[in-house]
């Protein structure tokens, strides 16, 4: 059998949306410990990104220049998606000609469970527990019709008729997709996201993990990767084409699209097959030219040029740059930063794991903890005195009244990425040790576990 990886004391190595710490501890496979502390701030940055994505549209009136930061908000997921890959096959594939697991498939399972549970279950939890009390508090108007049975169909067509896009669930819908989300399935449901639509993503990542065992050691036995990784980009915008030549941009194709596992799947083995090339390179001792660092960085800027142009001309370049033609520009930004040094601080490594790790629970949280943050701010920015004295009604209708304020928004982003880091090493890593030991016990006959 064999042997599980050890994780270095007090250091998780599965952490954020790439599951993995970004060390190897030394090996005899590895002597060399690599660190990935660019990746760390990488996965951070696409964190906030998801974060501005998300909520920057709110505030109207600066729409003229945010639109430019939060339309193509989308190339952080993939770019997550890229990252998972890349890491997984750094830390779980032998570096042999075989390119075997490292630890047996089922311990590999267990160890992403017990890893993304815990973030998907806190924030499904606090979804659930905010949509109710702004329900309750009803402070906007459409606050008081806003309850966790609402839903909005995935459309992307330009025009739309009054209404069309809303939908509350009944009972039947209710418990099949509270079911879903509780076995982060929820993915599956390619008509509307439910109770915490970000958390999407965190059902579409196990996907990636129960066939990762499989394809991750037959992906790096290839031999061409530049090739199959070109066919991979190519067959990743298959889908978005036929939507486009088939289909009036409605539901469920736009929702296949947005998140359908099988669809998603090739960013997934793009990230795999970017790590082979990198560990090729690596191996051979070939650093990246100034000329290429430049290429890759122009390669980037350009895409994002290029897609704010295509968006100009409707839904069909929406899908062909939301399926695929990103794909380049997110595999070079993951290639870049985990060719990124270190720091010489240990203290700006330590807070780039910190950060790096919280990455998952912000893609997670940010939007019921956004969802809060407003209405406290109208609440606080009000008459907050008629909540103290008990004069409810009077409170909510003055808070009603305020326009969020653009300049209070840097402490719902300080305050939001403080929080997840908290609940990344308090929550998530205390719910780990608790679940773990005893899926290793049952499913592995770990006696030590």
């Amino acid at each position: 059998m064999i042997a599980p990886i050890k994780e270095s004391p007090g250091e998780d190595i599965v952490a954020s949306h790439a599951e993995e710490s970004l060390t190897l501890s030394s090996s005899p496979a590895r002597p060399a410990r690599e660190r990935f502390m660019g990746l760390e701030w990488l996965r951070f940055g696409l964190g906030v990104f998801i974060i501005l994505f998300h909520t920057l549209h709110v505030y109207k009136p600066l729409r003229v220049w945010t639109h430019y930061i939060t339309d193509l908000g989308f190339f952080a997921t993939s770019t997550f998606f890229v990252l998972s890959g890349f890491l997984l096959s750094h830390v779980y594939l032998k570096p042999d000609r075989h390119y075997g697991m490292r630890e047996p498939a089922r311990s590999f399972w267990i160890k992403r469970f017990s890893n993304l549970y815990p973030i998907h279950i806190g924030s499904l939890i606090l979804a659930v527990v905010v949509v109710q009390l702004v329900a309750w508090l009803a402070i906007t108007p459409g606050d008081a019709v806003r309850t966790f049975r609402f839903v909005s169909y995935d459309i992307n067509r330009p025009v739309l008729f009054a209404g069309e896009m809303r939908h509350l669930m009944g009972n039947t819908e209710l418990f099949v997709n509270l079911g879903l989300n509780l076995v982060m399935l929820q993915a599956w449901n390619p008509f509307y996201l439910t109770f915490n639509p970000p958390a999407w993503s965190i059902s579409v990542l196990f996907f990636f993990y129960l066939w990762f065992p499989w394809i991750g050691p037959a992906l790096l036995r290839l031999k061409h990767y530049a090739r199959a990784l070109a066919i991979t980009c190519l067959i990743y915008i298959v889908p978005a084409l036929v939507v486009i030549a088939t289909t009036n941009f409605d539901t469920p194709e736009t929702g296949i699209l947005h998140r359908n596992p099988i669809i998603r799947m090739p960013e997934f083995v793009a990230g795999i097959l970017l790590y082979a090339l990198y560990a090729r390179r690596r191996d051979a001792g070939l650093a990246l030219s100034r000329g290429q660092v430049a290429g890759l960085l122009a390669l980037i800027v350009a895409s994002f040029c290029l897609g704010q142009w295509f968006l100009t001309f409707g839904s069909a370049f929406y899908y062909l740059l939301h399926d695929g033609l990103l794909l380049p520009a997110c595999l070079a930004a993951v290639y870049l930063a985990a060719r990124a040094p270190a720091a010489g601080s240990e203290n700006v490594n330590t807070w780039a794991v910190k950060l790096g790790g919280a990455a998952l629970p912000m893609f997670a949280l940010h939007i019921p903890l956004y969802t809060l943050y407003t209405r406290v701010e109208k609440i606080v920015r009000g008459e907050p005195t008629l909540c103290l004295t008990g004069h409810w009604q009077a409170c909510t209708q003055a808070a009603g009244e305020i326009t969020l304020s653009f300049w209070a928004y840097p402490i719902f982003l300080a305050g939001t990425i403080a929080f997840c880091v908290v609940f990344q090493e308090r929550f998530v890593r205390a719910v780990r040790r608790r679940i773990e030991p005893p899926l290793m016990r049952w499913f592995m006959g770990d006696k030590r576990a």
